[in-house]
């Protein structure tokens, strides 16, 4: 009962309490608790003048937590299916790329930790970093790299 005499107002405070949303995002969530889409819109403009919703900030807490794991690729894709400013993804894109090998390399390193014994798992091995979302330039040159270390 006391969940739905909880205000949009609340309710968005309560999910930016808990991790960084986009605009889009947050409207979304908020969409089926309120009819009124220019109440959403009043809201989260509010929030933004405020500085509670910012998608800097998610920019920033989204490339910390996926940098570790995923190529620029798939982390670019994730910004652009939250909502994120294809501008904005163009900006965080160089940062990203700067530590793309090295994160490459450990992500095989966890995966496989030793060199392809043949044409098919190496295949196999290019297929899983793909599938993470590092490019064929990146991919190309970790699996040189281990092989120059066999």
């Amino acid at each position: 009962m006391a969940d739905n005499a909880m205000t949009v107002r609340q309710r968005a405070l309560a999910y930016l309490a808990r991790r960084e949303y986009t605009r889009d995002e947050l409207a979304r969530k908020l969409a089926p608790h309120c009819e009124d889409e220019d109440e959403i819109a009043a809201l989260l403009e509010d929030f933004q003048q405020r500085g509670w919703l910012s998608e800097q900030r998610f920019i920033e807490q989204t490339v910390h937590a996926r940098q570790a794991r995923f190529g620029s690729r798939r982390i670019a894709h994730e910004l652009k299916e939250k909502g994120v400013s294809a501008e904005a993804i163009e900006a965080a894109l160089p940062q990203l790329k700067e530590s793309e090998l090295e994160t490459a390399r450990a992500v095989w390193q966890k995966k496989f930790g030793r060199p392809p014994e043949g044409a098919s798992e190496r295949a196999k091995q290019m297929r899983f970093l793909m599938s993470r979302g590092f490019g064929m330039e990146t991919i190309r040159r970790v699996m040189q790299g281990n092989a120059e270390e066999e």
